[in-house]
C-alpha cells in the first residue's frame, strides 16, 4: 500500500537519478513482499499454532497496528536521523522483526510471531515515511506521477510474488499434514507441528540477511539527503490559511475514516482468500496461490489508472466506479459458490486498486500548512487493515468465511459516498 505525501522538498545536490531510483524501487519491492507474506502466514500459523480464525487474523492486526502506533514516532525519528539514515534504520527494524521468527518457530510460540510482525510493521512505517518524499524529488516535478506509478508497480509485483514463494516453502504439504494430524497422538502431533513451524526459519533468515545488506548499501550510498519546506501555505486559499486546527477540515476527517475502511477491505480481500478457497473445497496446495491472483488484479487496475487518469476520467469517477465494483463483486462472491465465488473475491483487488490514489489527494486537498498533519493522520488510518480483518475472523468463527464478506459491503458503500459528496464536506463555506 503507497503513502506518498505531497511535500515541497529541496535537494542539497542534484546527482544522476538512475542509481537512487533503483534503490527506492528496491525499497518499494520490499514493502510489497514483506506486507503480503502475511497472507500465507495466516493459514500457516493457524495450523502450526493450532489457532481459530479470530486468533489467526491477529497476524494482520499485529502488523498493521504498528502504522498507528509508529506514525508519529517515525516522523520524530526521521528528524533526528535524516531521511537517508532513516531508510537504513527502517530496514534494520524490518530485519529485526524477521529474525524474531527464528525463536518463534523454534518454540512454536505465537505471541513471539506477533511481536516479530509488529516490529516488521514498525520498520516499514519508518521506510514508508522516509522513502515517499524521494519519489517526488528524484527527477523533474512534471514526471513525478510516472515515478509514483513505477514504484506502485514494484510494490504490486513483489506482493504477487511473496505468497507464491513463501507458500511453496511452508504450505507445500499442508493438506496431507492436516489429514495426518487427526490420526496422531499428542506427542506425534507436536512433533509434526514443530516440523511445520521450523519451515519458516530458513526463508526468514534469508530475508534478514538481504535486509541487513540493503541497509548497509543505503547507509553508504550517494542517495541525496532532503530537507522539507513547509510551503504548502502558499498554495492554500486565504480562508484555508485562517484555519487554526486540523479538525476544521471535515473532508479530511471523513477521508481518514474512508481510508481506514479501504485498507481494511483491501487486506481482507488479500489475506482471507486462501482460507476461503479451502472453505470452498479447494486444496491448500492450490489455494495458497490465490492471494497472488488478488494482487495481479490490483496491478491490472493500477495500470488502467496510469493510462486513464485524468485523460479519460477523473479520480472522483475512478473512486465511484471502484466502490460500485466492490459492492457488486462482494455480493456475487457471497451468493455464488466454488471457483466462481473465489474468482470474485480475487476481483476485489481490481475494485480496490484505484482507491488509495483517489482517496489520498481528495482528502489532503486544500489543507495548506496542515498538509503534513493531514498526511500523518492518513498514514495512521492504515490501522484499518489491523482491525477489520480481525472482525472478519471473528465473524468467520461465528458464521462462516463466505457470510463474513458482508463486512466489506457497507465499507464500499461508504467509499462511494465519499467519492460522490463526502470529499466536498466543508468546502462550500471556503469559497
Amino acid at each position: 500500500m503507497d503513502t506518498t505525501v505531497k511535500e515541497s522538498i529541496v535537494l542539497k545536490s542534484t546527482p544522476s537519478f538512475t542509481g537512487p531510483l533503483i534503490i527506492i524501487g528496491a525499497l518499494f519491492f520490499i514493502f510489497g513482499f514483506v506486507t503480503w507474506m502475511s497472507a500465507v502466514l495466516i493459514p500457516y500459523l493457524q495450523i502450526a499454532c493450532e489457532l481459530n480464525n479470530f486468533q489467526s487474523y491477529l497476524v494482520a492486526f499485529a502488523f498493521y497496528i504498528s502504522y498507528f502506533v509508529m506514525g508519529v514516532p517515525s516522523g520524530w525519528l526521521l528528524k533526528k536521523t535524516g531521511f537517508k539514515n532513516g531508510l537504513s534504520v527502517g530496514l534494520v527494524l524490518v530485519a529485526a522483526g524477521s529474525l524474531l521468527f527464528v525463536p518463534a518457530a523454534v518454540y512454536r510460540f505465537y505471541p513471539l510471531f506477533l511481536l516479530g510482525l509488529f516490529v516488521q510493521g514498525a520498520g516499514l512505517t519508518v521506510l514508508q515515511t522516509a522513502s515517499n518524499p524521494y519519489v517526488a524529488i528524484l527527477g523533474p516535478k512534471e514526471s513525478a506521477a510516472r515515478r509514483i506509478s513505477f514504484m506502485g508497480i514494484c510494490n504490486g509485483i513483489a506482493g504477487a510474488m511473496a505468497p507464491v514463494i513463501l507458500g511453496a516453502v511452508i504450505l507445500n504439504d499442508a493438506d496431507d499434514l492436516k489429514n495426518r494430524l487427526t490420526l496422531l497422538n499428542p506427542f506425534q502431533k507436536a512433533q509434526e507441528l514443530n516440523g511445520l513451524a521450523a519451515k519458516v526459519i530458513v526463508p526468514y533468515l534469508i530475508i534478514t540477511g538481504i535486509l541487513v545488506v540493503l541497509s548497509i548499501i543505503i547507509r553508504f550510498s550517494k542517495l541525496p539527503e532532503v530537507n522539507e519546506e513547509d510551503s504548502n501555505e502558499e498554495d492554500a486559499g486565504l480562508e484555508q490559511q485562517a484555519k487554526t486546527s486540523i479538525f476544521q477540515f471535515p473532508h479530511l476527517l471523513l477521508g481518514v475514516l474512508i481510508l481506514f475502511l479501504y485498507t481494511g477491505v483491501e487486506v481482507i480481500a488479500g489475506n482471507s482468500i486462501i482460507g476461503y478457497g479451502a472453505f470452498q473445497g479447494i486444496p491448500l496446495s492450490v489455494a495458497k496461490f490465490f492471494t497472488s491472483f488478488t494482487l495481479i488484479s490490483m496491478l491490472v487496475g493500477y495500470l488502467i489508472g496510469i493510462i486513464c487518469i485524468p485523460r479519460f476520467f477523473s479520480q472522483e469517477t475512478a473512486l465511484k466506479s471502484s466502490a460500485v465494483l466492490g459492492v457488486l463483486f462482494a455480493i456475487i462472491a457471497i451468493f455464488s459458490n466454488g471457483v466462481v465465488s473465489v474468482v470474485f473475491v480475487a476481483l476485489l483487488g481490481l475494485a480496490n486498486s484505484l482507491m488509495w490514489p483517489s482517496i489520498w489527494p481528495l482528502a489532503i486537498a486544500g489543507l495548506g500548512r496542515f498538509t503534513k498533519m493531514g498526511s500523518s493522520l492518513l498514514v495512521m488510518a492504515i490501522s484499518g487493515a489491523a482491525l477489520l480483518p480481525l472482525l472478519y475472523g471473528y465473524v468467520t468463527d461465528h458464521a462462516n468465511p463466505q457470510q463474513a464478506y458482508w463486512i466489506v459491503v457497507p465499507c464500499y458503500i461508504a467509499i462511494g459516498y465519499y467519492a460522490i459528496s463526502g470529499h466536498k464536506a466543508g468546502k462550500k463555506t471556503n469559497k
